[in-house]
């Protein structure tokens, strides 16, 4: 358990495998934990209502969305210095990805139903496309082709990352609300969360494969590839573990024990905590 200092409320956080050093949005910042010390090694501060943190490590360049003035503040990942601050082509940013295939920044507008499309290397919007509904957490396969959760519908759209148009929409039912996203990219398998309810689809064709009993008010999803597992952080003080077996059987290993209202969530893929 890591004491991070400051006051406001907690969103998204971001694992950077490489460097060990994990991103933590809190409030009007985002602070920056060396996880083997678990101490505070750096921060990125007086922004406007932090909600994601996305990293492009081969532009050595992190990025932030500020809900509350609809921005992206652009920063040094070594030196965490800001580079830049770009406004949107929407209203509360939420959600951010970056996508390694088109070397893309993909903003995820919440109260205007769109996602704003940042140059990665110029920081320059050079598009904006209209979603069904309101976005949530997105994930990339890596080979053009970027997934986000579309809350209010229920929904799941695929964007070509290449044409910056949404390609696919597919309902999650019996789910309701996604909130977080994780993707198998070997298996073809979205996860996506449901107040105690994960929804398997097959990213290829849309299809719901099963669904699995999870806590209540998840907000956060996680996937380890080498250990085949997807975790769920639920707001009720419990993270859901759930064992991939093959592409079509999953089953929940446990419910372990967290701190109530512990809602975001993140693997390192090297330590796999």
């Amino acid at each position: 358990k890591f004491s991070v200092d400051g006051e406001g409320g907690w969103d998204y956080l971001t694992m950077d495998d490489s460097t060990g050093r994990l991103f933590v949005s809190h409030g009007i910042q985002v602070q920056v934990v060396d996880v083997k010390q678990g101490k505070v090694v750096g921060k990125i501060s007086d922004l406007k209502g932090v909600h994601g943190i996305a990293l492009a490590l081969e532009f050595n360049k992190g990025f932030i969305t500020n809900g509350k003035d609809s921005s992206v503040t652009v920063f040094d990942l070594k030196t965490y210095a800001k580079l830049a601050n770009v406004k949107v082509t929407g209203a509360n940013p939420d959600a951010i990805l970056y996508d390694p295939f088109s070397k893309k920044v993909f903003i995820y507008n919440g109260r205007t139903s769109n996602a704003t499309v940042m140059d990665a290397s110029t920081n320059k919007v050079i598009e904006t496309i209209p979603l069904d509904g309101k976005p949530e957490f997105s994930v990339s396969d890596g080979k053009g082709k970027v997934y986000v959760n579309i809350e209010d519908k229920s929904e799941i759209s695929m964007i070509n990352s290449s044409t910056l148009k949404v390609e696919q929409t597919w309902s999650i039912k019996p789910g309701e609300e996604p909130s977080g996203l994780a993707l198998d990219n070997t298996t073809h398998r979205l996860f996506s969360v449901t107040d105690k309810l994960m929804v398997i689809l097959d990213a290829q064709s849309g299809k719901v494969i099963t669904t699995l009993p999870i806590g209540e008010n998840v907000d956060g999803c996680a996937f380890d590839p080498a250990l085949k597992r997807v975790y769920s952080s639920n707001g009720d003080g419990t993270m859901t573990v759930v064992q991939e077996e093959n592409a079509n059987s999953f089953k929940v290993l446990e419910n372990v024990a967290t701190q109530k209202s512990a809602r975001t969530i993140t693997v390192d893929r090297k330590t796999h905590h």
